[in-house]
């Protein structure tokens, strides 16, 4: 399973409001196109794809949609609780976990899951806690290079750069 952090590990961090009114503001997040298509990529070649994120927003929402992405958990202010619920619910060891994150609320499920990412842009003391930092930063293809290096590694990018090629 590859669960994800969002702001800072799908975007940049960067939170930028619109609206009339505080009580009902809209979010603008900018998703890099190439985290969102491997994304799509790891789901459709049997990586079970989750996304735990303590913000609530309809940006995320509709951008899970189009990822594919199996699990969208928001509002979760205990991240670690949410990755031991995901975990069960698709009987998936925690030692079989890649969790990406980039900020301490991602300490907690870094140090339960098997491969702890952090982007490259991520706190030192997350980076501290990886197994694995990113070259790319957070919201600039890092999550196109976890997935393609976690494809690589079950043998099966070459079937997802040989699907794109189109019909022989």
């Amino acid at each position: 399973m590859l669960v994800l952090d969002v702001d800072g590990v799908l975007t940049d961090g960067r939170i930028t409001f619109v609206g009339a009114t505080c009580e009902d503001p809209q979010e603008i997040k900018s998703f890099h196109v190439r985290d969102g298509l491997a994304v799509k990529w790891a789901g459709r070649m049997g990586i079970v794809t989750a996304i735990i994120t303590a913000r609530r927003s309809s940006a995320v929402e509709r951008r899970a949609r189009e990822m594919e992405v199996r699990h969208l958990t928001m509002g979760a202010e205990a991240k670690l609780s949410a990755l031991y619920r995901l975990s069960e619910q698709e009987g998936i060891p925690l030692q079989d976990i890649a969790y990406v994150g980039d900020d301490l609320p991602d300490l907690g499920p870094m140090a339960a899951v098997g491969l702890p990412i952090a982007v490259a842009d991520a706190a030192a003391e997350v980076k501290a806690a990886a197994a694995y930092v990113t070259e790319r930063v957070g919201g600039d293809g890092a999550v196109r290079e976890i997935v393609e290096l976690l494809l690589e590694a079950q043998g099966k990018w070459r079937d997802v750069v040989e699907g794109n090629r189109g019909e022989p």
